[in-house]
């Protein structure tokens, strides 16, 4: 068995993992932006390419000719990369160009539960010009209800912007739909919700959806979930539902993905293979779809990968010959906690080309934006090195995360506060008073 990895992150080096550890004994190949210590260990051969340049991708594969391959993060996709190693007989997990507009389209998404009335939707508008942006931002603030703006692209999960965090007001709106428009065909001005987030990686081949434990992110620099937004910091999960999450929740976003695949068939008969990934809020009123991911979520992955009890070759065989349907998507009954180390500064001035010393912990670590050097690694500038805790508690968990970060020697930073008990605490009260006033 010889399986091709497409990435570059820590998200692929925890994919990379989960291959290796089949009772298959794959022979892994990978395909990365840059260098990335973990998967580099991990696999047989790698190259560096542009992992969106389908070209060098296609000379790599049709040189180690692989059985399979798996596209981590979301521009090849968008580039038709799934599409070029399909048309040369290479299957792939991962969804087309055109079922990966979920992800690479905002307004897709957005207009394809319209369409399929699917539940979810907040109220939005989708807008190819100023004309008619001003009326309906003052409309939703009339309504009490706030506004996020959504540039209709891939931003690198930077680009969305929300009223009282980026925004101050109308005028704060207008100007940054004006700077979305000179570089996108539209916007999508959405109402404001208010509740607790959650991810939820569901694995499909089409038909048959198959959900990986609820995952909650925070996005937020700094403790108390303060600064910049960044790629997310951490995250954590407990099993079948969060702790401020009912299972009736869980099973809400369930229905979502599911429709969600029907519906992507019924339009395009074609079969979306791979991961869905729905990014839900909890709020007053039900569940609600903030964004669609078309992979695994970075650092949502590491919570659940390394969990998985079902042989994850298995299973992406199973999402190519569509025979989900027959496979158990099977976890360990325990809690995981994630915390990243990035550099001092990160995000909006890391420090690059510091050195990192990685110290034996109970923790399990992986590999994002560093190289390695000398038995060393490198900062690169965005996060570098996922710290993992499993256990059949939260707060065990929390305190080997806590011990990994802490084995990581060098000028870095993380957020002390993730999967401790008072910040669940927050989220809890959180939503116990919206459920109450809702």
């Amino acid at each position: 068995m010889r399986v091709l990895l497409i990435g570059k992150s820590a998200r692929t080096d925890v994919i990379a993992e989960t291959l290796v550890r089949s009772r298959r004994k794959p022979v892994l190949f990978a395909a990365m932006d840059a260098e990335n210590p973990g998967v580099m260990r991990r696999s047989k051969e790698f190259c560096v390419a542009k992992t969106d340049d389908a070209e060098a991708i296609l000379a790599f594969a049709e040189r180690v000719e692989p059985d399979f391959s798996i596209i981590d993060p979301e521009d090849p996709i968008a580039h038709g990369v799934s599409d070029a190693l399909e048309k040369k007989g290479i299957p792939c997990v991962a969804p087309s160009k055109k079922l990966g507009q979920l992800e690479s389209s905002k307004s897709f998404a957005r207009e394809l539960l319209r369409k399929h009335g699917i539940e979810g939707n907040p109220e939005y508008k989708i807008f190819s010009s100023s004309k008619g942006v001003e009326n309906w931002l003052t409309e939703l603030l009339d309504a009490k209800k706030g506004f996020v703006v959504k540039p209709d692209g891939l931003t690198g999960g930077k680009g969305v912007k929300v009223l009282g965090d980026h925004l101050q007001g109308v005028e704060d709106a207008l100007a940054y739909c004006g700077e979305v428009l000179a570089k996108h065909a539209s916007v999508v001005i959405e109402e404001k919700l208010e509740g607790e987030e959650f991810s939820l990686q569901s694995l499909t081949d089409g038909v048959t959806v198959r959900d990986c434990p609820p995952v909650q992110d925070h996005k937020r620099a700094f403790e108390n979930d303060e600064g910049p937004n960044t790629g997310g910091m951490g995250s954590y999960s407990s099993g079948s539902v969060l702790p401020f999450m009912t299972k009736e929740d869980a099973e809400a976003a369930h229905a979502i993905n599911q429709k969600v695949a029907d519906a992507l068939r019924k339009d395009t008969s074609e079969k979306y293979k791979g991961v869905l990934y729905g990014g839900f809020i909890c709020t007053a009123r039900g569940v609600k779809l903030i964004e669609y991911n078309v992979r695994f979520g970075d650092p949502e992955a590491m919570n659940v990968l390394p969990v998985m009890k079902t042989d994850f070759v298995d299973v992406c065989e199973a999402i190519i010959n569509g025979t989900l349907d027959e496979t158990e998507l099977r976890f360990e009954n325990a809690a995981t906690v994630c915390k990243y180390a990035v550099p001092e500064g990160y995000p909006a001035k890391p420090i690059r080309g510091a050195l990192l010393e990685v110290e034996k912990s109970r923790a399990r670590h992986y590999f994002g934006a560093v190289s390695e050097k000398d038995g060393k690694y490198v900062t690169l500038g965005s996060r570098a090195i996922a710290s993992v805790g499993v256990a059949p508690s939260l707060s065990e968990a929390e305190k080997i995360a806590e011990e990994g970060v802490a084995a990581i020697k060098g000028p870095v930073f993380h957020r002390r506060d993730i999967g401790t008990q008072a910040l669940i605490n927050k989220r809890i009260e959180h939503m116990k008073r919206l459920r109450k006033n809702g």
